[in-house]
């Protein structure tokens, strides 16, 4: 009895966050900063608070307040991109995030140990390889090799769970102000991520309707995320006209997206749902009939066990509201789902190990618990000897490296159309807005004609067009545009791999 009794909680969360900081360590790397788009918005966002600027976009020509990424992670940013080089700031950057992680998943399996989570009686080693496991999986490897925000989403989320499971205090100023501490920690995840509003939500509800705390107690979870829901929509509301109509899709606020992809879009990414985790899990199926027929129990089991972790967590009706957001929103929820991937197994796991309690579903269960497994470690194997979490990102970088230099010679005034603009910000210093366009009508992506493009070129009053590589999306705009207008652009300096920068003859 003496080897189980020894993994204690306190040592299941100690060994998961050494596992989680020794993979992120492998994430990192010297890549430049915006190879994935965000993380260099996000860092440009944390310079203009640092040079004082004011919580903008110094990359778009007049700097307009920034209204799609809440504040918190740039501010998190701006002390390190304000006061170090870049390269060095993305060094310490990126280490804040694999801490920022370690701790996360470190919390959550000692969480989900000491609460027993996955129902009385589960191996205690349970939780913890599901966590780990999750720590280590190629897409979120892929995600902490950047400066994005859901390390530290993760870690709040966390942080925000293990609080609103505790018991509150009984009755008086005590019970209000326990509350109103996982009400802070709500606030401040949906500060680092819109989709936040879930853990308050759930939090909230949790509290009220399954552990019966109050109603006080309710709404002393409720205000912190009520007030901090209401600064930011004021805030957007305040400023979103600044940004140009057609760059809404990466800069405009959610409310852009959703108005511009309409209503009927709404709710047609919940079949898309599964599939990030049938890749990780499902590769190795042969036919579509196969996977469909493992996948379809695999769902069945998962939403069982959410069902039980509503009873048992705040983290149930949490990952059910940030489910049902994502299902909603029209877009692909691979990122946000990675984010959440270590509850998302404890959720299936709490399910299959209700289901292995009864005698007649043991087989099937344990038959499609190792066909996910098997399908992870197939994935994960093949992801460790490629290196899949940094190939996209070198990839990127290698190509940017050679561009950058042959664009320190544009003029002051220069203001540029490229890709990864955010990326060519940070280390040339022009006023730059995206190349690319697109926006979406329900989920099909439209690009604009080639008038509309140069009416929002010559808008943004733009000098220079640099098209990055010849299979981007961008060089199929640029080749309209330019069958369009022959003379309007002019090629002043190009690279190999048709990259070519373009000077604009306004006078054309």
């Amino acid at each position: 009895m003496a080897a189980p009794l020894s993994l204690t909680p306190r040592r299941v969360g100690y060994t998961v966050a050494l596992v989680a900081l020794a993979g992120g360590l492998l994430t990192l790397n010297r890549s430049l900063i915006g190879v994935f788009y965000d993380d260099g918005l996000y860092a440009g966002l944390g310079w203009a608070l640092a040079h004082g600027w004011g919580y903008v976009h110094p990359n778009l020509p007049g700097a307009p307040a920034a209204v799609h990424y809440p504040p918190l992670y740039p501010a998190v940013l701006a002390p390190l991109v304000g006061a170090l080089s870049l390269p060095a700031a993305a060094i310490v950057a990126r280490l804040l995030n694999v801490s920022f992680a370690a701790a996360a998943w470190g919390l959550v399996a000692w969480h989900a140990t000491r609460t027993e989570l996955l129902g009385a009686g589960a191996p205690r080693w349970l939780a913890a390889v599901l966590v780990a496991a999750a720590a280590l999986a190629i897409p979120w490897l892929t995600v902490l090799g950047v400066l994005l925000s859901e390390p530290l989403f993760a870690l709040l989320l966390a942080a925000t769970i293990v609080l609103a499971d505790r018991p509150l205090p009984p009755g008086g100023p005590g019970a209000v102000r326990a509350a109103l501490l996982v009400g802070v920690c709500a606030a401040l995840a949906l500060l680092t991520r819109s989709i936040g509003i879930a853990a308050g939500a759930g939090v909230a509800a949790y509290g009220w309707a399954v552990r019966r705390d109050g109603w006080r107690a309710a709404l002393a979870a409720a205000l912190p995320v009520a007030l901090a829901s209401l600064g930011w929509g004021l805030w957007i509301a305040r400023h979103r006209a600044g940004i140009d109509p057609d760059l809404a899709s990466d800069y405009g606020s959610y409310f852009e997206t959703v108005r511009a992809a309409g209503l009927g879009a709404l709710g047609s990414s919940t079949a898309d749902l599964a599939r990030p985790l049938g890749v990780l899990t499902l590769g190795w199926a042969p036919s579509r009939l196969v996977y469909l027929a493992f996948g379809i129990p695999a769902i069945g089991v998962g939403l069982y066990g959410l069902m039980l972790l509503a009873r048992r967590s705040a983290i149930g009706l949490t990952l059910a509201g940030y489910l049902v957001i994502l299902g909603v929103w029209p877009f692909p929820p691979d990122r946000f789902l990675w984010a959440v991937l270590p509850w998302l197994g404890l959720a299936w796991a709490a399910g299959a190990v209700a289901l292995w309690r009864r005698a007649w579903p043991r087989i099937p269960v344990a038959v499609l618990a190792l066909a996910l497994t098997a399908g992870y470690v197939r994935y994960q194997w093949k992801g460790f000897a490629g290196h899949w979490w940094d190939y996209a990102a070198s990839r990127i970088s290698s190509n940017f490296s050679e561009l950058l230099p042959g664009l320190d010679s544009l003029p002051a005034t220069a203001v540029l159309a490229t890709d990864n603009e955010p990326l060519v910000w940070l280390y040339v210093r022009r006023p730059m807005v995206p190349l690319y366009l697109f926006r979406y009508q329900g989920r099909q992506l439209l690009e604009p004609p080639a008038a509309v493009q140069r009416a929002y070129l010559e808008r943004e009053g733009v000098t220079h067009v640099l098209l990055s590589g010849a299979g981007t999306s961008s060089a199929r705009e640029l080749t309209r545009l330019r069958a369009a207008y022959p003379a309007w652009l002019t090629p002043v300096r190009d690279w190999p791999g048709g990259r070519i920068l373009y000077e604009v003859r306004h006078d054309r």
